[in-house]
């Protein structure tokens, strides 16, 4: 597969919204999309998956959805690293790398050089279901990584890429390559396409929302009163 293969999407199918990629990971976070989600009826976009956040704490890792699918191997590669060197090579700016290995822990498949070749491409970061290394390197460069933990073990020969820009599957949640897809402490959401632009919207509505009630119930409102005013909580 080629870049050239890779499924059209447009960067921003919100883009007559005044919202920026970098707004929403400022402003946004996983629990507020999936209220927008519950909204429109998605009730089941995040998968209840022991991801976390291992080199940047706190941040909105958010962006489009570039998939890579991964099988555990106990043979001698013939083409070590072919695919997964070829997904990076492939990635676009604001890209988030899914690595779909089904959380497997046989290695880490996900470190510092692929870290350092996804940031030379503009990555915004990485989630993987199963095992990374080089936590130390990659905190170092502020790259934002997701994952369920470490082993210091290679890749080569262990687990590696059979296919990528394919549709996947994290806990039964589908994710379509660009997708929108964000990460936090809280855990990982997939907001499919075709509905990003309300998605994005309504949390974005909500979040300044939310800043009314938490002043007012500063000032003295009560919780009943503040829900009751504003209709959110």
């Amino acid at each position: 597969m080629t870049p050239n293969d890779r499924p059209p999407y447009a960067k921003l199918r919100f883009a007559t919204l005044p919202i920026s990629f970098a707004m929403i990971r400022e402003h946004l976070s996983v629990p507020l999309l999936c209220d927008a989600l519950d909204m429109i009826g998605l009730t089941r976009q995040s998968p209840r998956l022991p991801l976390l956040p291992l080199t940047v704490d706190g941040r909105l890792l958010f962006g489009r959805s570039k998939t890579t699918l991964w099988a555990d191997m106990a043979h001698e590669d013939p083409n070590p690293y072919q695919l997964e060197l070829a997904a990076i090579d492939s990635c676009q700016e604001d890209d988030v790398i899914v690595c779909a290995a089904s959380g497997s822990m046989r290695s880490g498949i996900w470190g510092e050089l692929l870290s350092t070749a996804a940031l030379n491409r503009r990555c915004a970061g990485v989630i993987v279901d199963g095992a990374v290394r080089d936590i130390v390197r990659m905190r170092e460069m502020q790259f934002p990584v997701f994952a369920r933990g470490t082993n210091p073990y290679d890749s080569r020969n262990r687990q590696r890429v059979i296919d990528f820009d394919v549709s996947l599957e994290l806990d039964g949640v589908r994710i379509v390559p660009g997708d929108l897809i964000a990460a936090d402490p809280d855990g990982v959401v997939i907001v499919p396409q075709a509905v990003e632009y309300q998605v994005v919207q309504s949390a974005w509505e909500k979040v300044h929302a939310e800043s009314k009630v938490r002043t007012a119930i500063a000032a003295g409102m009560s919780a009943t009163e503040a829900f009751k005013t504003f209709g959110v909580l």
